[in-house]
């Protein structure tokens, strides 16, 4: 379940940052863009972006298995390559950071820094992966059940009008 909800996070950004720029503003100075950025990290944003960026790690050292002869210098690549894995990680929070600081005021971010920062933001931040799961489960049962609903409204509906559905 962190998995879906770590891709439905990520799907999430993506779409956020992928959005009409209608609300940009000019470019934001060096100090919005810091909160910004601070709002992405501290709002559990980022845990997607490791959630995602993993995987290829794991991925690379599964062929220690099928080829064992290889396996130091494949520990020794992933080793190598994990910082540079780290900085694209990083182009991506400077991303969040920009679309963040595009839809929010300087004010606005300092306010939900400051959330962050509290005990009910940090306890938010704590909570949230187990949420989204929750979500995420819910959500299938949910569409399931509303698809259902309209189905056999609009058949009761339609009867009435004197047209059968199928």
């Amino acid at each position: 379940m962190i998995r879906n909800a770590s891709r439905l996070a990520a799907t999430s950004v993506a779409l956020f940052m992928l959005a009409s720029p209608a609300f940009a503003q000019a470019q934001p100075s060096a100090s919005h863009l810091a909160l910004a950025r601070e709002v992405a990290i501290s709002s559990g944003m980022t845990r997607s972006f490791d959630a995602m960026a993993e995987p290829f790690l794991d991925q690379l050292q599964q062929m220690n298995v099928t080829r064992p002869e290889i396996k130091q210098d494949l520990d020794q690549v992933v080793a190598m390559i994990r910082p540079e894995l780290e900085q694209q990680k990083q182009k991506m929070i400077d991303n969040a950071a920009k679309a963040f600081a595009s839809r929010l005021t300087e004010a606005e971010l300092k306010d939900i820094a400051t959330f962050y920062k509290s005990p009910a933001g940090a306890k938010y931040v704590q909570v949230q992966p187990g949420v989204l799961d929750d979500i995420v489960r819910d959500l299938a049962t949910w569409t399931q059940q509303t698809a259902q609903f309209v189905l056999t409204r609009a058949r009761e509906e339609m009867g009435k009008r004197g047209h059968q559905l199928q």
